[in-house]
């Protein structure tokens, strides 16, 4: 080999181990910070999850598509969440964990109830609008009749706060006689999500047939206000309805 060959070949080499040297680098810090960081690494995994699961199903979702979204291995996916069903078990209780937690950072002040449901229900309807990952996976696990569940004791758990707060805001309403007496706050709870659910989980058939003018910017913000109307309709006092009751309780005494 002639000196100029080799000068070639010797610079060439040596650029192949700088850019080595360089990825090197640049994966270190990540794998050191994934070590460091098992709360962010199964963060991630779960968010992979769920875009993987809400778009596959859980038969057709794959492990594998997941592992290459996260930068990790099957085998520390199975590490942290058993098997298959372990991760989706894990990231129905996460999305559900998700929503009640924002809906416990709402400041809601019940010495205004009206104000109060108002601010609830938009709340409602911005996070099914902006999570339909979320209402997808609803939609999947209803289809499975809930049977995923890792217990149901532990979700209702989850999910308690969500009839907590719609109870609190309820209560305010009818100590103040702004909402009508008689009405639990599943049943309430029911009517907001049943709508705002709607919203997201029937779009593309609703846009078929009727057109997509409702999923606009203003669309949606009409919507959301008509929600909002619907349900304080459904809850408003109603002075006849406490009369009759006071005649009926006097009769029976």
């Amino acid at each position: 080999m002639n000196s100029e060959l080799y000068s070639i070949c010797i610079h060439y080499a040596s650029g192949l181990n700088d850019t080595q040297t360089m990825l090197d680098q640049t994966k270190k810090p990540k794998r050191q910070g994934w070590k460091q960081n098992p709360e962010a690494v199964q963060e991630n995994i779960l968010n992979a999850a769920l875009e993987e699961f809400s778009q596959r199903g859980f038969a057709s979702g794959s492990i594998n598509v997941i592992a290459d979204k996260t930068a990790t291995s099957k085998r520390m996916i199975y590490y942290y969440f058993g098997d298959k069903e372990g991760l989706y078990r894990k990231v129905i209780d996460k999305a559900y964990q998700d929503m009640r937690e924002g809906e416990a950072k709402l400041n809601l002040d019940v010495s205004d109830p009206v104000a109060a449901m108002r601010k609830l229900i938009k709340f409602t309807f911005e996070h099914h609008a902006e999570q339909q990952d979320f209402i997808r996976l609803v939609m999947i696990e209803n289809i499975h009749r809930a049977k995923h569940l890792a217990s149901k004791e532990k979700f209702a758990e989850i999910n308690a706060l969500a009839i907590a707060r719609v109870n609190e805001i309820y209560n305010a309403g009818v100590t103040q006689q702004v909402f009508r007496t008689g009405l639990s706050p599943a049943q309430i709870h029911w009517q907001i999500s049943a709508m705002c659910f709607f919203n997201v989980s029937n779009k593309a058939t609703f846009s078929a047939a009727f057109g997509d003018d409702l999923f606009s910017h203003d669309g949606q913000q009409q919507l959301c206000r008509s929600i909002q109307n619907t349900v304080l309709a459904f809850l408003e006092y109603d002075p006849e309805q406490s009369e009759t009751r006071g005649l009926s309780d006097k009769t029976n005494s």
